[in-house]
């Protein structure tokens, strides 16, 4: 049921000629309100328009950042609900809030970006409900007789970064009796109430601290702190010095020449300024309104030499519960893998975003569509999606043609490549609108996911048959398509040696097969027989047109028989033993360095797995020449990089304006890695009986995973020794496990702990 809020929008007075390029300050506003009584309860419902920080009695309420978050906030706006029993008092009593742009009203998009995308104005809007003990309540809101004033933080945007000069703090500003008759009213802003809804994802907090590994000086003489890792989230500064004084605080991923390499960030600046108050005691200082996506930073302004122990990276991301685990016998592969983990984190931060340092940090429905596997095992993403497939859903019901946008929340851009006009649809990207609710219920069995976005996956793929026709194939025109193949041009990174016509049919026979599943788990029967009938209909479409017979594709590319093979557009087994054969003789050739894009990365060890070339597949995950994922480790990289080279072999950055060195795309083999190598898969929906098939390789001699599945732990642990391969199983209460080892006979475990053996089966060459 809807809360029924009685609250206005309050919000500061806004200039009479605001710029449209200057970063713009955080505003203070604050009330009081008397307490008649013992309170029992007290109850703060709360949201912005921009973000906050609210306080009650001069307590911070809540540990949340950035609240409330970035939704498509035309069609839902998130509040948060917070227990304030113990900062109320009987008498008299104060709030207030700190209020910034934000996502709602501050820069966003590429070249430039666009202000004001939501609404010119910042607003706070807040109900605090109190229950006495004599059984009576009553609530008081924002309103009228709230006053505002500028504040401390002189200029906040979340590219931009973070101004806060210390002698404009105010002290005792959001406790009773503080004397605000120098502030000014505040103005009532109109807002439809019916947008909003409660809180259904994890905040975003403050997670972990880091500190300096390394403080050096750079070739000009600036100061530069290495924090050892590249990280999302912002710095805690300690300094002692006179009034006035401005330390300045400039982030980037890496380093160029020895100096910090900020081009990447394009038109992201990333610099945050402290102007001290003169405290003899010295200040600490942490950044309210902002985050940035930096290994280093360098320090400028401070009074004397940098003490270490002075600064502090904070870590940010929605506090997500861990749920998966992966470690091998091979330390390059746990650091990749802790590298795909560590930029999966950095990048859900609210939303799913691309990366999380430059002009961008989207919604881009693509990444999400190839990660959501990986991310499922390592985190409960449950909720985290769900809130963001609804976004969606919303984003699509805007189109008349039913197609979902690239990116979600969707916002205008100037995109620094050639995308038409409108909302034009995109493979691959626009099929998260069907993937991704289907790997929420293969790996938590949520039918609801599926019921609640079965109307948006079905807008996309009659969509998608209204363009390509009774021909059936699709993709003609801009698609960004394998995006950033390695042999695209730094200046052309949606130069695929894989049409796009090819990549786009073989996406939507996947998706209309996908929501006919779907259509049958729901029990809708004749959308399942209808979408069952389109999805072969796009197949043999696909083999008419890309497939030159006996398994072989017009197309010879790694990305199109990856695709060919794991979307199972290929018929019977000797087809699809000749693609696979076909696709390991292609990886062979080209030195097991990998030939795939954004879209048939996630497929092509699969592909190769499922056609008997493992160890083929073994050859790409364990390459280390450019490109490769072992690449990126011997270059130092801490989480995945957008491109396979976005620093060159030089220890140079790509020229491109694609360079981000934590995009977690290209991670998404990590899904591989725990369900072939460690051979933990779910073989129903949410794990309800597992698959445990380890296929060892790679010179491994011992691989492990845990996953916490909805009915348990489940773990598996195995290990080569003396020619055998010997297998540790933990099964989950009320579930089973299909174990299937190499060279022998598949069998089943019930719940608890097993252990099994089998003489390890002697290698073929690898092709």
């Amino acid at each position: 049921m809807p809360h029924p809020w009685t609250a206005r929008v309050i919000s500061p007075s806004r200039p009479a000629q605001p710029s449209a390029t200057t970063v713009r300050p955080a505003a203070l506003l604050r009330g009081e309100f008397t307490v008649r009584g013992t309170v029992v309860a007290a109850r703060l419902s709360v949201t912005a328009l921009g973000v906050y920080e609210l306080e009650l009695n001069g307590a911070v309420v809540g540990d949340h950042v950035l609240a409330p978050g970035w939704t498509s906030y035309h069609h839902r706006h998130r509040y948060q609900v917070f227990d304030v029993t113990g900062l109320v008092h009987d008498g008299a009593n104060a709030w207030g809030a700190h209020l910034a742009d934000g996502w709602y009203r501050g820069l966003l998009g590429f070249n430039g970006g666009t202000r004001n995308i939501y609404g010119e104005d910042t607003g706070l809007l807040a109900e605090l409900h109190i229950e006495y003990t004599d059984g009576t309540a009553h609530t008081v809101t924002t309103d009228g007789d709230w006053r505002w004033s500028p504040g401390p933080v002189t200029a906040a945007g979340l590219y931009e970064g973070e101004e806060y000069d210390a002698r404009r703090e105010q002290a005792g500003w959001s406790r009773p009796g503080f004397d605000d008759s120098a502030w000014e009213p505040v103005r009532l802003l109109p807002f439809d109430t019916r947008v909003l809804f409660e809180a259904d994802s994890p905040p975003v907090r403050r997670i972990e601290s880091v500190a300096p590994v390394a403080v050096t000086s750079s070739p000009t003489g600036r100061t530069l702190v290495d924090f050892g890792r590249n990280l999302v989230g912002r710095l805690r500064v300690r300094v002692r010095g006179e009034a006035g004084r401005t330390v300045t605080l400039r982030h980037a991923e890496v380093l160029e020449d020895g100096e910090l390499c900020t081009r990447p960030l394009r038109h992201a600046t990333a610099t945050d300024r402290y102007t001290l108050r003169g405290d003899a005691d010295g200040e600490v200082w942490e950044p309210r309104f902002t985050f940035h996506g930096f290994r280093y930073a360098e320090i400028d302004g401070l009074p004397g030499d940098l003490d270490p122990a002075d600064l502090t990276a904070v870590v940010l991301h929605s506090d997500l519960r861990p749920t998966g685990w992966f470690s091998c016998s091979d330390a390059s592969l746990n650091r990749l893998h802790e590298n795909v983990v560590r930029g999966m984190r950095g990048n859900f931060l609210d939303v799913p975003t691309d990366c999380p340092q430059r002009d961008e940090r989207l919604g881009w429905t693509g990444d999400v569509q190839v990660f959501a596997p990986t991310a499922a095992f390592l985190y409960d993403v449950r909720a985290f999606l769900r809130s963001w497939l609804r976004d969606l859903a919303a984003d699509q019901g805007d189109d008349e043609r039913g197609v979902p946008p690239v990116f979600t929340p969707d916002i205008p851009v100037i995109a620094p490549v050639p995308i038409p006009a409108g909302n034009p649809p995109m493979a691959g990207w626009c099929d998260a609108a069907v993937i991704v609710p289907w790997v929420l219920y293969e790996r938590y069995g949520d039918t609801e996911v599926l019921r609640a976005q079965y109307a948006s996956m079905r807008g996309w793929v009659d969509a998608v048959d209204r363009i390509a026709g009774d021909g059936r194939v699709w993709g003609e025109g801009f698609q960004f398509g394998d995006w950033l193949d390695p042999a695209a041009p730094a200046d052309d990174p949606g130069r695929s040696t894989t049409s796009s016509d090819l990549v786009a049919t073989a996406y939507f026979a996947h998706s209309a097969r996908l929501l006919a599943r779907t259509a049958q788990v729901l029990e809708e029967k004749d959308d399942a027989e209808h979408y069952h009938a389109l999805a072969d209909s796009v197949r043999d479409a696909f083999r008419d047109r890309f497939h030159t017979g006996g398994g072989q594709l017009a197309q010879e590319t790694q990305t199109a028989y990856a695709l060919a093979l794991c979307f199972r557009l290929l018929d019977g087994d000797a087809e699809r033993a000749e693609a696979g054969r076909r696709l390991a003789d292609l990886v062979a050739a080209g030195g097991h360095r990998i030939g795939t894009g954004f879209l048939g990365t996630p497929l092509v060890c699969d592909a190769l797995t499922d056609t008997g070339h493992v160890d083929t597949a073994f050859g790409l995950l364990t390459q280390r020449s450019c490109p490769s994922w072992l690449y990126q480790v011997d270059m130092g990289a801490t989480t995945v990089w957008e491109r396979w080279d976005s620093m060159l072999p030089d220890g140079s950055v790509n020229a491109g304006e694609m360079t981000s060195f934590n995009h977690y795309a290209l991670g998404a083999v990590a899904d591989w890695m725990h369900r072939t190598v460690a051979g933990l898969a779910p073989a129903e929906p949410g794990y309800r009986r597992l698959l445990v098939r380890p296929r060892p390789g790679g010179g491994l001699t011992w691989a492990r995973a845990a996953h916490e599945t909805p009915y348990g732990r489940a773990e598996t642990d195995w290990r080569v020794e003396g020619g055998l391969l010997l297998v540790d199983l933990l099964v989950p209460p009320d579930t089973s496990a299909l174990v299937e080892l190499p060279g022998a006979e598949p069998v089943t475990a019930g719940p608890g702990r097993h252990t099994f053996h089998t003489p390890l089966p002697r290698r073929q060459p690898q092709t």
